[in-house]
């Protein structure tokens, strides 16, 4: 059994808007979480493409800097850094959406990982567009600390659509909204779209009363 409310509470979710030197505008989508092994085994369980699917999903590519990957039925991308055992930076789904791995020595026997997604302002429309990553992000730290932990399912893929998961996406969506909320750079308008559709995407039949109000933020 998924201890949920214990797996939610480990990640620390943030949702940031950024000026760029160009004048350009991003949306920044940072999640964080400690897991117990060491750094160069975390590492080698999210790059090892034979290790990645027995959690998440099979992956294909040119495993170096400057090759493509694509994960099956989800994103590929072009490795643009690799710096093992403590930082990988791809592209994910396009050239102008980021995703930065930065691990580091925790407690001793831990292992801290940060994510980082941005992508354009242009792009997310507004701090919301959190909703449309970040529970899936959600979702990977959590099936890696599963792994971590020794409990390995047969079918990754599958198992990311039991009921247990189900809840858990549901409550990472709410997780997310009220980070963005808290962060003011959404409207409410913009938040409360953006939670009924993140939710009928990632926790498909949880939309409920929960979904149809989102106390006020700004944009």
């Amino acid at each position: 059994m998924i201890d949920i409310a214990k797996q939610i509470g480990a990640i620390n979710r943030s949702v940031s808007r950024r000026t760029l030197e160009d004048g350009s505008e991003t949306v920044s989508v940072l999640a964080h979480r400690s897991y117990k092994s060491d750094p160069a085994d975390l590492w080698d369980a999210l790059t090892n493409p034979e290790r990645i699917p027995r959690w998440f999903l099979p992956i294909s590519g040119e495993f170096h800097e400057g090759g493509n990957f694509q994960l099956e039925g989800n994103a590929g991308g072009r490795i643009l850094e690799c710096s093992p055992p403590s930082r990988l930076k791809v592209t994910f789904g396009g050239e102008a959406s980021l995703v930065e791995l930065r691990l580091a020595a925790g407690e001793p026997g831990t292992t801290s990982l940060e994510l980082e997604h941005t992508v354009p302002l242009a792009m997310a429309q507004s701090g919301a567009g959190a909703l449309w990553v970040g529970p899936g992000w959600d979702g990977m730290f959590l099936a890696l600390g599963l792994f971590v932990d020794g409990i390995v399912s047969e079918d990754p893929a599958a198992a990311a659509f039991s009921p247990e998961a189900l809840a858990f996406s549901e409550r990472s969506v709410r997780a997310w909204a009220d980070t963005v909320r808290e962060s003011g750079t959404a409207t409410a308008e913009q938040l409360e779209e953006a939670l009924a559709i993140s939710l009928s995407q990632f926790a498909p039949g949880t939309e409920g009363p929960e979904s149809a109000e989102v106390p006020g933020s700004n944009a």
